[in-house]
């Protein structure tokens, strides 16, 4: 791959653009429907700004769509070009692209911010084409960015992406309740920062249900009981907390009937 066009300007099109350059590929345009937006990412990369669909050029090698999912069909039904036709999205299907000749997905699973660096070697990216040539030609390509690469068909992507919010998303909520029940009682939430660290350490080099605590895998009832009074005053938190202690609880029985 030797040309790229970009179709968005937001945080994925931005780091998967200036990762682009950086193995060498020329990004010949820049799309976006707001013109000012196209002008400042191409101020970057390089390429023309537009905001038409009819001035893109038709003979790129490549044909990135980073935009919002419910806007891909949209973009790719749009599209009469030539080269390989790729959407970013973890969730939605590839055939979402079908119309183009060639298509296929680059999804890459991370938290993307546009002012963060464009090395993405450690990113997990996930690929999909839609013969094999073009996977072949995508694996290559996408190994020039990365040294995590895999080949994924769409219920494959759609159940990490799933598994995703529940990581990240999820886990990251919860933090934000506790911060909140912290603040509530003057206490500061820099208290949780080192269980916090130790807590994502131990999920990455061990089996999370191996080292699952607190009071629930101990059946300790009477702490239980106590944190749920905590949170009389907080009802949603305190449905939160009762549905993980179900999650929690089930999940360790059947992991010590497995055992």
């Amino acid at each position: 791959m030797k040309t790229a066009v970009i179709i968005g300007s937001g945080n994925v099109a931005t780091c998967f653009a200036k990762a682009f350059v950086n193995t060498g590929i020329s990004i010949t345009a820049v799309y976006s429907r707001n013109l000012n937006h196209a002008q400042q990412l191409a101020v970057e990369v390089g390429g023309d700004a537009m905001n038409n669909f009819n001035k893109l050029p038709t003979n790129a090698d490549l044909y990135l769509i980073a935009v919002s999912d419910n806007a891909i069909e949209n973009v790719s039904n749009q599209l009469k070009v030539n080269g390989l036709v790729l959407h970013t999205s973890g969730f939605t299907a590839m055939d979402t692209l079908k119309n183009n000749q060639r298509y296929g997905v680059f999804y890459g699973l991370q938290t993307f911010n546009k002012n963060s660096t464009a090395d993405l070697n450690n990113v997990p990216f996930l690929i999909e084409a839609s013969n094999l040539e073009d996977e072949k030609i995508l694996w290559h390509f996408a190994s020039s960015i990365s040294k995590k690469v895999q080949v994924a068909n769409t219920d494959q992507r759609q159940a990490l992406h799933v598994a995703a919010v529940f990581a990240n998303n999820f886990s990251n909520h919860l933090f934000a309740i506790a911060k909140q029940l912290l603040e509530q009682h003057q206490l500061s939430f820099d208290l949780l920062k080192p269980i916090i660290l130790q807590t994502a350490h131990n999920a990455v080099t061990h089996n999370p249900i191996d080292v699952q605590t607190g009071p629930v895998v101990r059946n300790d009832t009477a702490t239980i009981s106590a944190h749920l009074d905590v949170l009389q005053q907080y009802p949603e938190y305190r449905q939160i907390y009762e549905l993980l202690s179900k999650s929690i609880r089930e999940f360790h029985v059947n992991s010590t009937k497995n055992k």
